[in-house]
């Protein structure tokens, strides 16, 4: 007989080398498919992503510019309102391209709702709006210093085009004016000071050291300190003197500055010690005095005072301790004002700028609390009764370091 073929089983069925060859097809094609379907459902996630976020930018710059709008043409309290709603904007987006969007949006128009309107009210509100949209969303010096100038114009009218009469404004407002001024002016830091660029700044506010308002008087200390945390007026390192061309120029300004200086420390010492008339603020001449005596003590020893707030046991302290962060933290606690607890809580800008620390008493047995509240004290009698000694020998008309 010749050689037997086996006929499959069924006829149309396959035996099991077979059924492997297909499964391993059948599970190569699924694998394909389920790729397929997954990129393509990836990229449409991807697309709607995008339109979600276009959704968003373009709500985005909608509310902004309605916000601008309020500001140009709405009452007092809507422009207001319009420009505090700008800067909690900034603020909450934080650094970044938005930012500087928002930046670019809106400066020339709250510079033409600065120089065109008179509302003193207004202006202060849209000042401290100019300083939080440049301070987080500016890229450079020159963005900065763009809208530091048109904030001067406003606090020192003569510095702009305009040389008519002015209109004076009222002390709380020329503060507040002055305090978005310093707010802003802190960021400078991060780059080269030509002193030549800023003697005006210097003189006018060494001015307004004698002005009769306190409250003007503290804003402007606050601002002169950063021109000596800068080196400006001590020319340090950080101060670009190469720049300034002639050889007789740049000694020039060393000796104003030099002179500015002497002048500015003269009064700040009168001022650490004021006397109180009858029915003074005493807040107000205390935080004045208290003020003047931390920048003679700066300018003597280089060590700056240091706030540290308590934000919560979990972040812990937010800890300022140089001018720059003092003014920082001064302006954003008064523009937040109780919105800034929760933004020092979950902010990343805040954050960013600041330093936190963790409150490390929590871990500490009630002894060494005890022990470390009792050090503290002891260290705050032993300071204060050295402030007093100090502060007698400055009524005597003798100006001296605090010892270490």
């Amino acid at each position: 007989m010749g050689k037997s073929h086996r006929r499959k089983a069924g006829g149309d069925q396959f035996d099991s080398s077979d059924a492997d060859s297909v499964s391993s097809v059948s599970t190569g094609f699924s694998e394909l498919t389920l790729a397929n379907d997954t990129e393509y459902v990836n990229s449409q996630e991807f697309e709607l992503e995008k339109y979600i976020d276009a959704l968003y930018e373009k709500r985005f710059i909608t509310l902004l510019s309605q916000y601008i709008n309020s500001v140009k043409r709405g009452s007092t309290k809507e422009a207001c309102l319009a420009s505090r709603a700008i800067g909690l904007l900034a603020i909450t987006i934080g650094a970044g391209s938005s930012a500087h969007e928002i930046m670019e949006e809106s400066v020339s128009r709250l510079s033409q709702a600065l120089m065109s309107g008179s509302d003193s009210l207004k202006k202060s509100s849209v000042l401290d709006c100019l300083a939080l949209v440049t301070f987080v969303g500016a890229n450079d010096l020159f963005e900065t210093e763009l809208s530091l100038k048109t904030m001067w114009q406003v606090i020192y009218p003569k510095s702009g085009p305009n040389v008519g009469p002015v209109k004076k404004l009222p002390p709380t407002v020329l503060a507040a004016a002055i305090s978005a001024w310093s707010f802003l002016f802190t960021t400078v830091s991060s780059w080269k000071i030509n002193p030549d660029n800023w003697k005006e700044e210097i003189s006018f506010l060494s001015t307004l050291l004698e002005d009769n308002d306190r409250s003007v008087r503290i804003a402007a200390g606050e601002a002169i300190s950063i021109f000596f945390e800068l080196g400006i007026l001590d020319q340090n390192e950080q101060v670009d003197t190469d720049s300034i061309n002639h050889e007789d120029l740049k000694h020039g300004v060393l000796a104003y500055m030099q002179s500015m200086k002497a002048k500015i420390l003269f009064k700040a010492n009168e001022l650490s010690v004021e006397a109180g008339g009858k029915g003074t603020d005493k807040k107000n001449l205390n935080d004045q005095r208290d003020l003047f005596q931390k920048i003679l003590d700066y300018v003597q020893t280089g060590e700056c005072p240091e706030i540290s707030l308590k934000i919560s046991n979990k972040h812990g302290f937010l800890r300022a301790s140089t001018w720059t962060e003092i003014i920082q933290l001064n302006f954003l606690k008064r523009f937040l004002g109780r919105g800034f607890l929760k933004h020092s809580q979950d902010n990343e800008l805040l954050h960013d700028i600041f330093d936190f620390a963790r409150d490390n008493s929590e871990s500490l047995s009630s002894k060494e609390k005890k022990i470390s509240r009792t050090e503290g004290d002891k260290g705050r009698t032993q300071k204060m009764n050295k402030d007093r000694k100090l502060a007698q020998e400055r009524k005597r008309g003798h100006f001296i370091p605090r010892e270490e």
